[in-house]
């Protein structure tokens, strides 16, 4: 059972991780991820900067230190020393923020799906983003469309892939998205410099995507351009999904990481366990 303090969410055993949300901001639709890594890992996460739930309030001057700051004030408020940083799709670049400014916290960088350099709105997203009334509602007419096929290759027709449609309106419901709030962080990802930040990154690094043809969300292309920017950087393909995987295909997403970082922690014990982890 996931348990919250004051929006945090802290669940599971094991090696620290920090699991940033994507572009809603809301760690709601993470569920399937957290409770897949909770078995192996001590899971946090967090609404992002101006979501409900969180005290700071999203600043664009600041971009994605926004997000790379409730990291560092998590790991401080829970005294831990360093934990893996991971962020799905748009959390990628907080992660990215984070672990390029504070190497000393972090035992490992995962980004999963994340918008890769150069990335850029199609035109008419543009619009919508100018207009965020009408970026929300667009966005959820043609998720359904883009998303169709991963949801089909991910689960097979009848009760899972009904439960995980059910699951996904209800938290919808629970946890309604911000149009202004989505738009504002599609802006930072066009006017990033994610250059800079990767060429600062010596932390051990894993990037994680889903099927080139089935990620009709973030391109897996732009996502692997990270691979020869970060020093040392793996890569990781989840079968039978795209940009979804880490909650479509939780188990698997799950043993990628925990594999990622069990390498870590038997080549140096210091990635692991530490005395602030319990």
């Amino acid at each position: 059972m996931l348990t919250r303090t004051e929006m945090v969410i802290d669940v599971g055993h094991g090696p620290p991780l920090v699991l940033i949300p994507g572009i809603q901001g809301r760690w709601e639709y993470l569920r399937p991820a957290i409770e897949a890594l909770a078995p192996s890992f001590r899971v946090l996460t967090f609404p992002l900067c101006g979501e409900r739930g969180c005290d700071l309030r999203f600043d664009p001057a600041l971009g994605f230190d926004n997000d790379a700051r409730q990291v560092l004030a998590l790991l401080d408020a829970r005294g831990i020393e360093r934990a893996t940083i991971c962020g799905i799709s748009f959390g990628g670049l907080p992660a990215l923020r984070f672990v390029a400014a504070h190497p000393e916290r972090s035992t490992a960088l995962i980004l999963v799906s994340t918008p890769g350099p150069g990335w850029h709105l199609r035109s008419r997203h543009r619009v919508y983003a100018r207009v965020p009334w009408l970026f929300g509602p667009l966005f959820l007419v043609e998720s359904p469309l883009r998303l169709r096929r991963e949801i089909a290759a991910a689960l097979p027709p009848g009760s899972a892939r009904r439960r995980f449609l059910r699951w996904q309106l209800g938290t919808l419901a629970r946890a309604p998205m911000s149009p202004a709030r989505m738009a504002a962080r599609a802006q930072l990802i066009m006017n990033a410099d994610v250059v800079k930040d990767c060429s600062r990154v010596t932390t051990p690094t894993l990037i994680v995507t889903g099927e080139p043809a089935l990620d009709r969300v973030v391109q897996v292309d732009g996502t692997l351009a990270y691979v020869p920017l970060i020093a040392g950087a793996r890569h990781e393909t989840l079968a039978r999904t795209g940009h979804l995987g880490s909650i479509t295909t939780p188990g698997a997403f799950a043993d990628v990481v925990g594999e990622f970082v069990g390498r870590l922690v038997r080549k140096d014990p210091a990635h692991g366990w530490n005395r602030a982890t319990a």
